[in-house]
């Protein structure tokens, strides 16, 4: 595939991982439980899919890039994945931090756009 098919894939499972994340705080912010969500198994799905596609397109971006090995801002970059992919299910849990999340969230996105844009380590 193509650079440019890659970097597409990368940002529409961005969107939706955010979609999906922002989703879930509200709903949890507003008093929603997890078993009172009557679509959890495809909100689950859909985080999953869009968690593969950032990872997949992610590596297929730096095997077009021609980048050997794994530096270090590709590695912060799989922690803010692994962060915004464990914390989907936290606002269930502590629905006082659903506000805190709606910013949260973001705010990871655009640490890791930078990561990518800047390439600092």
């Amino acid at each position: 595939m193509s650079y440019e098919t890659y970097k597409l894939i990368h940002l529409i499972s961005g969107f939706l991982l955010f979609s999906i994340a922002g989703g879930v705080a509200l709903y949890a912010a507003n008093g929603g439980d997890k078993a009172g969500n009557t679509l959890r198994k495809l909100v689950g799905i859909l985080h999953g899919i869009a968690l593969l596609g950032i990872l997949v397109a992610g590596f297929g971006l730096l095997a077009r890039l021609g980048i050997g090995g794994i530096p270090g801002w590709v590695w912060a970059k799989l922690v803010v994945w692994l962060v915004i992919g464990g914390i989907a299910t936290l606002p269930y849990k502590r629905p006082q931090l659903g506000k805190v999340f709606l910013w949260l969230v973001p705010l990871l996105g655009g640490v890791a756009a930078w990561l990518a844009v800047a390439k600092p380590f």
